[in-house]
């Protein structure tokens, strides 16, 4: 049996010197609005994985009311919606997504952010699928006032048929 998820987010940004996506830190001359790392794209592959499962969503396992989060590396929540799936009994099959930012321009970015996703995620670089888009100057991303992600990732329950 396969399964879907889907998982977005997005943050406003800030001044500031970097942005982290996917465990990659890239230079910028802002930063986001997060209670966490601000790891974007983490956060909504996250959410996709939680999703393939019904396993909830992000907020709910690590809120960001609680001091322990104030900072925290995404890549733990990630780890953590990973071993859940795989609690479930189920395997990642592959990820697509899709960055919207006006800036920085993530082009030279895109193949070691699917390189450390996979290395964590326990795929070949060529499951993760990442494209970077511009909001052509429409809406807040278009505005450079923030970034989103938007992920999908498909599951498969182990020792199914493939």
């Amino acid at each position: 049996m396969y399964r879907i998820g889907m998982g977005s987010d997005q943050h406003r940004y800030s001044a500031g010197d970097c942005i982290r996506l996917g465990g990659v830190v890239i230079p910028a001359e802002f930063t986001v609005v997060a209670h966490s790392d601000g790891d974007v794209f983490l956060h909504a592959l996250t959410d996709a994985l939680l999703g393939a499962v019904a396993g909830g969503d992000i907020g709910e396992l690590f809120p960001d009311t609680t001091a322990v989060n104030k900072g925290r590396d995404s890549v733990e929540f990630l780890e953590a919606a990973f071993e859940l799936i795989r609690d479930k009994g189920y395997e990642l099959v592959n990820i697509d997504s899709t960055i919207q930012a006006e800036r920085p321009r993530l082009a030279e970015y895109k193949r070691q952010i699917a390189g450390t996703v996979a290395k964590v995620l326990k795929l070949k670089p060529e499951f993760v699928s990442v494209k970077a888009k511009t909001a052509e100057g429409m809406d807040a991303v278009g505005r450079c006032e923030g970034i989103r992600v938007d992920v999908v990732v498909l599951v498969r329950k182990v020792g199914a048929d493939a």
